[in-house]
C-alpha cells in the first residue's frame, strides 16, 4: 500500500535561500526539457521515449551548465520525467472533455516542487532535534508531527514551497502491509452499508439517518475578501504588495486546510463504519457551467469527497459503488413513482403511495437501492427510514442518529442481504 505523509520543515533564512536555488535550478531545466521535447518529431517514439532521451542527454548537459552540477542527480532526474506525466495529464483531461492547450514554460512563481526520487535523503538526530538530511542542500529541521512506521519504506521525497512561503516535505511511502480483503456481499449485514446523498446546506443525508451540515467557512471568506481588496490597492510587484500577497496565500491555504481536514475525517468515518457505501456520480463540472450557485458547488468540492471515499474505502477493505445520479431526488424509495418538486421544497411526499420523508433521506435511499442493484446484491423491500426532520428545522453538524425511527428497528431484525441469482 502507498501513502503521502507530509510534514512542515522549519529552514533557516539561508536554507530557504538554497532550497529556492535548488528549485528554480529545476525550474530552468524542466523549461529547457521542454524546449527540446518539442524539438523532437512524434514519429520518434512515444512521449515516455522521448522525455528518456532528452533524460540521457542530462551527462553532456552537466559539462556546459554548471548549476545543474549543484543538484543532486537523483533530482534532475525526476524533473525531466515530469514533462512525461504533465503530458499524460493533459491527454487524460481532454479525454474527460476539458479544453486544454499544450504545456507551457514555467515561471518561478508557478514551479513550487522538485523530488528526490530513491535515495539522497536521510531522517536524522542532530542537536537534539530531528533533521532530514538532503543530498548536495543542507540539514533542515522537521516537524516530524506523527512517526513512520516500522515496515514502512520510504521511496521518495518532495520538498514543495507553499505561496504562503512554507516548505514542506511530501514523504512517499510504501507499506508492506496489504489492504484488507473485502467481504463476500452475501455476509453483509443490512445495518452494514449505507447511501449517501450529497448537497449544499446539508453536506451528507445517509440512510441511517445521519445528517451533516457544510463547512461554516463564511468568516474565512471574509477575511479572504478583505484581504483581497487591500491587495488590489497595492502598487503591483511592490515589497508591499510581495507582502500582502502572501497574506492573501494564508487566507486560500486556510480555507483549504480546513477543507480537507473535514473532507477527511467525513470519509473515514463512513469506511471504517460500513462494509459497503453507495454515493452518486455527479458531474460537477456540468453544474460548475451552470450560473446558479456554481460557487457553493465549487467549495463543496464533492469529486474530492467521493475521490478520498474511494481511497479510504480500498485501505479498509470496504465495498465502493458509484451510481447514476439521475432521478434519485424525484423518484420515490417506495414505489419508484416520480414526482418533480423544486429545489426550495424539502421534503418528499409521494402522490401514489403517501410516503412521506426529508428530501435527502428518499435521494440517500434511491442511491442506496441502485448500488446494491448494480453489485447483484437483493435488498430489503421494508419501508425506508422517515426522517424527524422538519423543512424548515436547521441540522446540526454534529452526527443526528435518529433513535426513534421504526427502520432502525426493522433493520435489527433484516437478514443478511443475498446475492440475486
Amino acid at each position: 500500500m502507498n501513502y503521502n505523509y507530509r510534514y512542515r520543515l522549519k529552514p533557516t533564512e539561508r536554507q530557504r535561500e538554497t532550497l529556492d536555488y535548488h528549485r528554480d535550478t529545476c525550474r530552468q531545466l524542466y523549461n529547457h526539457v521542454l524546449y527540446r521535447f518539442n524539438q523532437i518529431p512524434e514519429s520518434d517514439g512515444t512521449v515516455k521515449q522521448r522525455v528518456r532521451q532528452i533524460r540521457d542527454e542530462l551527462p553532456a548537459l552537466k559539462d556546459w551548465w554548471d548549476a545543474l552540477t549543484d543538484v543532486y542527480s537523483k533530482v534532475l532526474q525526476p524533473t525531466v520525467m515530469r514533462i512525461a506525466k504533465n503530458v499524460k495529464a493533459l491527454g487524460k483531461l481532454k479525454e474527460q472533455g476539458y479544453k486544454v492547450g499544450e504545456l507551457r514554460w514555467k515561471s518561478p512563481r508557478e514551479f513550487r516542487s522538485f523530488t528526490y526520487n530513491q535515495s539522497g535523503f536521510e531522517l536524522d538526530k542532530k542537536g537534539g532535534q530531528t533533521v532530514l538530511s538532503l543530498s548536495k542542500l543542507a540539514d533542515i529541521p522537521i516537524e516530524l508531527h506523527r512517526p513512520l512506521s516500522d515496515d514502512a519504506t520510504v521511496k521518495e521525497v518532495t520538498l514543495k514551497k507553499e505561496k504562503t512561503g512554507e516548505w514542506f516535505a511530501i514523504f512517499g511511502i510504501e507499506m508492506d502491509t496489504e489492504p484488507p480483503a473485502k467481504p463476500p456481499l452475501e455476509e453483509i449485514d443490512a445495518e452494514e452499508v449505507v447511501g449517501i446523498d450529497v448537497g449544499i446546506l446539508r453536506y451528507t443525508h445517509d440512510t441511517d439517518g445521519t445528517a451533516v451540515e457544510s463547512l461554516d467557512l463564511s468568516e474565512e471568506r471574509g477575511w479572504l475578501e478583505r484581504e483581497q481588496r487591500k491587495l488590489s490597492r497595492k502598487e503591483y510587484q511592490s515589497n508591499n504588495w510581495e507582502k500582502q500577497r502572501r497574506r492573501v496565500a494564508e487566507c486560500h491555504l486556510e480555507i483549504k486546510r480546513k477543507r480537507r481536514d473535514f473532507l477527511h475525517k467525513l470519509s473515514n468515518y463512513y469506511a471504517r463504519e460500513y462494509k459497503l457505501v453507495a454515493v452518486e456520480d455527479l458531474d460537477v463540472k456540468g453544474m460548475l457551467e451552470s450560473p446558479r450557485n456554481s460557487r457553493n458547488t465549487a467549495s463543496a468540492a464533492w469529486n474530492t469527497f467521493t475521490d478520498m471515499l474511494e481511497t479510504k474505502c480500498g485501505r479498509q477493505g470496504t465495498h465502493f459503488v458509484k451510481v447514476g445520479p439521475e432521478g434519485t431526488t424525484k423518484e420515490c424509495a417506495q414505489c419508484g413513482v416520480e414526482t418533480d418538486k423544486p429545489l426550495w421544497v424539502r421534503e418528499h411526499s409521494c402522490p401514489a403511495c403517501g410516503f412521506e420523508a426529508d428530501r435527502d433521506a428518499n435521494a440517500a435511499w434511491n442511491i442506496l437501492s441502485r448500488g446494491l442493484t448494480d453489485l447483484g446484491v437483493g435488498h430489503s423491500e421494508g419501508t425506508p427510514v422517515e426522517t424527524a426532520l422538519p423543512v424548515d428545522t436547521p441540522v446540526s453538524a454534529k452526527r443526528v442518529v435518529e433513535a426513534g425511527s421504526p427502520y432502525l428497528k426493522e433493520r435489527a431484525a433484516t437478514p443478511r442481504v443475498s446475492r440475486q441469482g
